[in-house]
């Protein structure tokens, strides 16, 4: 088979990275001797061959202070290395093959040989490469971000949120000694001999930490007084205060690649409480401990990520979680920053005072926090998952709003299908219309004027919807079997249920539930397509089948009044029974459909996340004109939410057709609305009696972008009068000028209600 070269952008990368603190000298080196430690265990267990290597990154990596920080932990990356995500490195053992080529540029030419030698290496050994030699075509499959194809897979360990709670409360020494212990009674186990040489790395970190901060020109003599005070108490002891806990967990973090977080409310809670208290700390200063967090995940610059729960059912200290949950909720309103993406759990019982203050940070145009009801998630979760309520209280959304259960699940989203790409491919007799290429895999699909009814029709759709369904689900579990194959994510691991008692890493059976999903992207069109199809055709008579189609494969160039028949078909996102039942219908099939694959497959759950960051616009530039009435080229509806222009109806309506998906077929889901600084500040109560209803109906989460008419726009025009004005993409929040012009298109799109 022909080697796939995998070089070029493996995500969305919105914000510029942080430049390296590492010389490009040094980074070749460090890349260098991990090349070297990897060729030589390529034998060995791959426990033992990661420990191996993370010691030749840890703590290297890690980097000085900056000003404002009162907590240690920054780190670089390098473009050969160790991760969890693309979003800060890469999957395992993995090389960024265009950053690599691009530190070129910062070498003599004298190096460029070494930097030839790693490339051709790693083309054989950097995993997600491994993953697509298998799993990527010439057709039906390409790999992340590549919106040619219908359909794309990719190997990541995305969304990891680890049982921080379970370190505090052992802290370093007891962590180890669970470890010695389980080894003591399984001896020879390598996956547990490398978890304990691991943690002898962790102290190593913790150690050089405070030359770091010593060594940190810009902090105060205090501060760093303070904080190696901290890191000192956390080698050989559990967290006693706010400050150690905070510190432990955000060192662990990094280590473990981890880039969400989770229920902060629920690990540093209690400390926090209890710290205030004792007049250790009051509000004030952890305000400010916590905002030098803020501004330490905000320097990750993950895009899609840094994920902060707090709030809803299932914390042990509702007290203390609100406590910080209130310092949170004044951070996010003073910083207004992209990352972390805060998220804010309420169900019918929440302090009002509490969801009081969430408005108010988003009326201040934060887009911060996202609101989440458990009220909807937590029977939904229960179902979707399979598991008991209990559990299922510990849901936890990250990225684009997928959900996994803090520190016993694995749910990751390797696999994404464009919904209009395939309608479009049924109906063309398995030929995509953008590029002319067959994608229908083997299935076999009648000519459109051999469907003589909808129903015909529409399971002709579904049958080609079923084939990439099945595509999916074993792609997914396959890119668990191959990550397994190469790794164990020892730092995950060693957080993550049952991992150390059942002596197993993550994907070796250690974990406690596996499961996946599938991201959705333009279901509202298509619906919308079957809606005009069944009304224009099936119905009415207007057109036929092959009229429809061939008007959409031009772009509807000459068919105008085809368009304008097309256009006043109802559309999803106005209240509208014919389009939402739709709607509903389609996304039932695929969410059940998906579902089931993935059990028959042996997964604990596969899921469909309706989901969105800018892969709705990049996948929409590549596909061709819908019979919605989208324009070839043109952006996707982004996840649950209308198309932009399609709704025009109001904002009630909006949210009525949004709260009809039934929350426990699916394994998350993002609604964004837009909305004035008037509405939110004079129409106050109007809003949040808007917003409660929309909960109390089904709406199960809600994202809101705050801004003046008129004033996008003017950003668009003036990018430098806006340096900090933040909107809501999707799944993420992002400075609007930092946007590409496609996604700006999308986001203007989008109704602003006043």
């Amino acid at each position: 088979m022909k080697h796939i070269n995998i070089d070029g952008a493996q995500n969305v990368e919105v914000s510029r990275k942080l430049p390296s603190e590492k010389t490009p000298a040094r980074q070749l080196d460090m890349m260098e001797r991990y090349t070297e430690v990897y060729r030589s265990h390529l034998n060995d267990d791959k426990s033992l061959r990661e420990v191996k290597c993370l010691e030749v990154i840890y703590p290297g990596l890690f980097r000085h202070l900056q000003k404002g920080d009162l907590i240690a932990g920054r780190l670089d990356f390098l473009p050969i290395g160790f991760g969890c995500v693309t979003s800060v490195g890469g999957v395992g053992h993995y090389c960024v093959f265009h950053k690599l080529r691009g530190l070129k540029d910062q070498l003599p030419e004298s190096d460029w040989p070494r930097i030839d030698a790693l490339y051709d290496f790693w083309q054989d050994h950097d995993l997600k490469t491994l993953y697509c030699q298998d799993v990527l075509d010439e057709t039906t499959t390409g790999r992340f971000i590549d919106c040619a194809y219908p359909y794309m897979a990719t190997a990541r360990l995305s969304g990891m949120m680890l049982d921080y709670t379970k370190l505090m409360r052992l802290g370093v020494p007891g962590l180890k000694r669970e470890i010695a212990e389980r080894l003591a009674a399984d001896q020879g186990n390598g996956y547990l001999q490398a978890s304990l040489e691991m943690m002898d790395l962790f102290v190593k970190v913790i150690r050089a930490q405070k030359d770091l901060v010593a060594d940190s020109g810009d902090v105060p003599m205090e501060a760093k007084q303070r904080m190696i005070g901290d890191l000192t108490a956390i080698e050989d002891n559990p967290p006693q205060t706010f400050r150690q806990a905070l510190q432990l967990f955000w060192l662990y973090a990094l280590c473990a690649g981890c880039i969400n977080y989770g229920r902060l409310d629920i690990v540093l809670g209690p400390f926090l409480k209890a710290d205030i208290e004792a007049g250790i700390e009051t509000e004030d200063s952890a305000q400010a401990v916590l905002e030098s967090l803020w501004m330490l995940i905000e320097n990750r610059r993950t895009t899609v990520n840094g994920r902060i729960i707090v709030g809803g059912r299932g914390r042990p200290d509702p007290e203390a979680a609100d406590l910080f949950a209130k310092i949170c909720l004044r951070v996010v309103k003073k910083l207004r920053c992209v990352e972390p993406q805060f998220t804010f759990r309420f169900d019918a019982e929440t302090d009002p005072a509490l969801k009081d203050m969430a408005y108010e940070c988003i009326a201040a145009g934060a887009t911060y926090p996202t609101l989440y009801n458990d009220d909807v998630n937590i029977p939904a979760v229960q179902y979707a998952m399979r598991v008991d309520r209990e559990t299922a209280e510990q849901y936890l959304p990250f990225g684009c709003g997928e959900f996994v259960i803090q520190g016993q699940s694995v749910g990751t989203p390797n696999t994404l299908l464009n919904m209009v790409k395939v309608l479009q491919i049924a109906m063309n007799e398995g030929v995509d219309p953008m590029d002319g290429k067959q994608k229908n895999g083997l299935v076999q699909l009648k000519p459109l004027v051999d469907l003589t009814t909808f129903e015909a029709f529409y399971d002709q759709y579904k049958k080609m919807l079923d084939w990439y369904f099945e595509k999916c689900a074993r792609d997914q579990l396959y890119s668990y079997e191959v990550m397994n194959r190469e790794v164990s994510f020892l730092f995950a691991s060693a957080l993550m249920d049952d991992c150390l008692a059942r002596g197993k890493a993550l994907l070796d059976g250690g974990v406690q539930i596996l499961g996946g999903t599938l991201e959705t992207y333009g279901n509202i069109n298509a619906s919308d397509a079957l809606t005009a199809i069944r009304r224009l055709v099936f119905e009415e008579k207007k057109y036929t089948l092959e009229e429809m189609n061939a008007a959409a494969n031009r772009d509807f160039q000459g068919d105008e009044v085809m368009l304008r028949d097309i256009l006043a078909v109802p559309k999803y996102g106005n209240d509208e029974q014919e389009a939402d039942d739709m709607a509903d219908d389609l996304y039932e099939f695929t969410a059940k459909s998906v579902r089931q694959k993935g059990i028959d497959l042996g997964m604990d759950y596969f899921l469909i996340v309706i989901s969105n960051n800018q892969t709705n616009t990049d996948w929409g530039l590549q596909t061709a004109a819908s019979l919605d009435g989208r324009r070839r080229g043109v952006y996707m509806n982004p996840a649950n939410n209308p198309q932009g222009g399609a709704a025009k109806s109001g904002p009630t309506a909006v949210l009525n057709s949004l709260s009809r998906f039934d929350a426990k077929y699916h394994g998350g889901s993002v609604q964004n609305i837009k909305f004035t600084p008037r509405m939110m500040h004079e129409d106050k109560e109007k809003v949040k009696i808007l917003f409660d209803t929309y909960f109390r109906k089904g709406g199960c989460q809600l994202m809101v972008t705050v801004v003046d008419k008129g004033q996008l726009e003017d950003a668009q025009k003036h990018p430098e009068k806006y340096p900090d004005l933040i909107v809501r993409v999707a799944g993420y929040s992002a400075v609007f000028v930092d946007l590409d012009k496609t996604v700006q298109d999308e986001l203007l799109s989008r109704a602003l209600w006043d």
